[in-house]
């Protein structure tokens, strides 16, 4: 029991990687941009609902459905640190921030937010 215990602690206090990545069409060259605080989790989770056919962009599901899952790629683009302090658990502010970053970086391409 205290080996369950002792998980249960360790898992509270991993910490997952956050930051902004990027799904691309090779075809058309349509990027479409995500912030994520867990950024594996909405990783495989958008992949997930684009092979199900349920994505919530409509735009991205339908290119998905016409192109096919491998004529895409995706990309992190920048992780983003976590406060050295621990107190802060509200990211949201500096995700924002490395997306509109990351728009104007990639200024050539088609770009459409999560």
């Amino acid at each position: 029991m205290t080996n369950r215990k002792e998980l249960k602690e360790h898992y509270k206090k991993l910490k997952p990687d956050m930051g902004v990545f990027k799904i691309e069409s090779r075809t058309s060259g349509n990027c479409f941009l995500f912030l994520a605080p867990d950024l594996k989790s909405l990783m495989n989770r958008s992949l997930f609902q684009l092979n199900m056919g349920s994505h919530p962009n409509r735009r991205l599901q339908n290119e998905w459905q016409e192109q096919g899952g491998n004529a895409f790629s995706i990309e992190v683009l920048e992780r983003l640190e976590y406060d050295r302090s621990e107190t802060k658990i509200d990211y949201s502010e500096e995700l924002e921030i490395l997306r509109l970053i990351w728009s104007e970086k990639l200024q050539g391409a088609d770009q459409f937010a999560d």
